[in-house]
């Protein structure tokens, strides 16, 4: 017998049936599943210094378990001294086990390591899917600290199949991310 990742099975054993059941649908195909997260990171400061670029690389790395890539600049800026094609990021796109492991790693350890928390929000972007910034990296437990060469941020964005916010915004409810309770 093969892994399977917690949140995996969890989806299909719990949250197909719950949403089902919310969203009255016909068949489990029409459930939203989460198709894949993207983890970037934007590093400004790499057209400066090349060696923050590289410590972004490591961690993103490090933090997912996947070989991070660079991203280039599309255009030229010439008020931040920025040349089409420079490198200005780094960018994980994370699918299947690799991103329910993230997913389940994100909700249990890292999100409950931000200090002063008291949930996500819970603005999606009209298209069913759904962008969380975090401001330092230091959150999760594989990064050590004495290494940590700037605190950086990144954006996490979950990319689900559901056609609008209220399918995607329950479909993360059930994985468990902890939303702000909003009063409507």
């Amino acid at each position: 017998m093969s892994y399977i990742p917690t949140l995996k099975k969890q989806y299909g054993e719990e949250i197909v049936p719950a949403l089902m059941k919310e969203f009255n649908y016909k068949t489990v195909m029409q459930a939203p599943k989460l198709e894949k997260i993207v983890i970037n990171q934007g590093v400004g400061q790499a057209i400066s210094d090349k060696k923050i670029l590289e410590f972004s690389v490591n961690e993103l790395t490090t933090i997912t378990g996947q070989k991070a890539v660079q991203t280039l600049s599309t255009k030229d800026v010439s008020n931040f001294k920025l040349r089409k094609g420079m490198a200005i990021g780094t960018r994980v796109t994370l699918r299947r086990d690799r991103m329910y492991e993230f997913l389940e790693r994100l909700i249990r350890v890292a999100l409950p390591r931000i200090r002063d928390f008291r949930g996500i929000n819970s603005k999606l972007d009209g298209r069913g899917n759904y962008t969380l910034g975090i401001e330092e990296q230091i959150i999760f437990p594989e990064i050590v600290l004495d290494n940590v060469n700037k605190i950086m941020g990144m954006n996490i964005t979950f990319v689900t199949s559901a056609q609008t916010d209220e399918e995607a915004y329950a479909l993360l409810r059930e994985f468990g991310l902890p939303f702000k309770n909003l009063k409507k």
